[in-house]
């Protein structure tokens, strides 16, 4: 099938779209950036759509492994968030980092498509990931910076401060949930100026937590997520070891979901 307008992913876990699990679907999750295409395509038939994140990619393995097969594509908009897994790392060099991300940007933009990037999340309210905020600061700085710099739009995820209800997380307290994701397409749509129906999702009720559940809530998340997540970076492995792009090819989706 031949497409006129083409919609391509790329990035880790955030783009792939971990945390909005869906059982029926490739790598069984959906995501925001499936939820855009979906709007997309119900506005517009010509679109297709291919996602080429992978969970547990850190910046230059979504730039050496997506970028070429999603210029071969030839996307007409293109969503790029990567360097994530790179900053919870021991140590990382943002600037050598941002250096590689400037070079990939320019060539999305050089294609003639429609680019769109993404800052990193305010981890403020985080104990754990809150550690590594100066870092992402410092790349939301070099993020926007590249934005100006080749023509970019840019969701500014620091400034969306809905996200700091933790209702919009997974359990894991990583990943978006399925809530999560749902905002994060309406805020994507709204970039880029397109129409949506997307019906946001009525919140849970925020639960008080007396100081004993909240321990045992901590310890579970520790022992059910926090370790393994550890032990993956001590062993060298990715939870992206085993997983492919979802959809390495253009493809239409069926916005009635």
């Amino acid at each position: 099938m031949s497409f006129t307008e083409r919609f391509v992913a790329l990035g880790d876990s955030f783009t792939e779209g971990v945390g909005d699990d869906d059982p029926s679907l490739p790598n069984g999750v959906r995501g925001w950036a499936d939820r855009v295409a979906e709007q997309l395509m119900l506005a517009d038939t010509s679109w297709g759509y291919a996602n080429l994140a992978v969970r547990g990619k850190k910046l230059g393995q979504v730039l050496d492994e997506q970028l070429d097969p999603a210029l071969a594509l030839q996307p007409t908009l293109v969503t790029l968030y990567a360097g994530g897994n790179d900053i919870l790392r021991p140590k990382v060099d943002i600037d050598a980092l941002m250096a590689g991300y400037d070079d990939g940007v320019a060539r999305l933009a050089a294609s003639g498509a429609t680019v769109l990037l993404f800052t990193g999340f305010d981890t403020a309210k985080s104990a754990v990931f809150g550690r590594t905020r100066g870092r992402t600061a410092i790349y939301n700085e070099w993020v926007r910076e590249v934005a100006d710099k080749h023509g970019a739009l840019l969701l500014d995820y620091w400034r969306l401060r809905e996200f700091q209800d933790w209702r919009y997380w997974a359990e894991d307290r990583l990943h978006m949930s399925s809530a999560g994701h749902t905002l994060m397409a309406k805020r994507v749509l709204e970039v880029l100026q397109a129409q949506d129906v997307i019906a946001l999702p009525e919140l849970p009720a925020l639960e008080t937590l007396s100081r004993r559940a909240a321990f045992a809530a901590d310890a579970k998340w520790v022992r059910q997520h926090l370790v393994p997540w550890v032990g993956r970076r001590l062993r060298g492995v990715s939870s992206g070891d085993s997983f492919t792009p979802k959809y390495p090819q253009l493809t239409g989706l069926n916005p009635a979901r």
